[in-house]
């Protein structure tokens, strides 16, 4: 489909025939054009742009990843189709690796995943091989399937479009936990350490910028800005942002 550039919703309209295309290329679930629209309604309520509450997750998030022994971005298929190059370049910054993990999962898309995102970076991406998974406990879902070496054996991990009992989970194994998630009210914003509360393509690139920012600056620098987070109040400042569109909008 041929979307004129000047269209209100280009980007929006974008964005769903990648993953459009990613359900005909079986990258993506087709449940993942579900999940995709809930978040898009959230997105509306956020006026669709990343509001201050999500810049101070962002650089949270950075300091996190940047202090964190063995970071670990976990990418599923929406967030492949959507924002690869993204993760790529945060994976070369960091100098960290890429895991597919999947919640409709099977072991070809889990390759389609890998082979795209190796097409742009061979070496950022954790290659799936049986002899080396594991099950991690309390997980009702394939997501509970990981690689030793990369979520296994991870102190920090980046989980885009999460869902709620995994991150529970990883937060059980005193992992630090950061996720992109639309919804402020979901089990993942609750549980993880830092939720961005904004879109993956929005809040990404100022991810890597921020990390960049970051990169240099000394380990106490780094953990003022971990102390002084609180992801309740950011939760509590985005539904806030929420109910004062609502209340402009009746």
């Amino acid at each position: 489909m041929k979307i004129d550039p000047k269209h209100p919703r280009a980007l929006s309209l974008q964005n769903r025939e990648k993953l459009v295309w990613g359900v005909k290329n079986g990258i993506t679930s087709p449940a993942g054009l579900i999940a995709f629209g809930r978040g898009e309604a959230f997105d509306y309520l956020l006026s669709e742009r990343t509001q201050p509450f999500a810049k101070k997750a962002i650089r949270a998030a950075a300091a996190y990843l940047l202090l964190a022994k063995k970071p670990i971005l976990s990418i599923n298929g929406n967030s492949a189709i959507l924002c690869a190059n993204e993760f790529i370049r945060i994976a070369k910054l960091l100098n960290c690796r890429i895991e597919v993990n999947l919640f409709h999962y099977s072991q070809s898309r889990v390759k389609k995943i890998e082979s795209l995102l190796k097409s742009l970076d061979p070496e950022r991406v954790l290659i799936s091989k049986k002899e080396e998974k594991i099950i991690l406990p309390e997980i009702a879902s394939k997501r509970a399937i990981v690689m030793r070496e990369g979520i296994g054996n991870s102190d920090c991990v980046l989980v885009p479009l999460e869902d709620g009992d995994r991150c529970q989970a990883l937060v059980k194994m005193q992992k630090k936990v950061i996720a992109i998630d639309l919804n402020p009210l979901s089990r993942t914003a609750k549980y993880a350490q830092v939720t961005i509360v904004d879109n993956i393509c929005r809040c990404l690139p100022l991810l890597f910028r921020e990390i960049k920012d970051l990169k240099n600056k000394d380990k106490r620098f780094l953990e003022e800005i971990i102390n002084s987070y609180d992801n309740n109040k950011i939760i509590n400042e985005a539904l806030r942002a929420i109910c004062a569109k609502l209340d402009d909008t009746l």
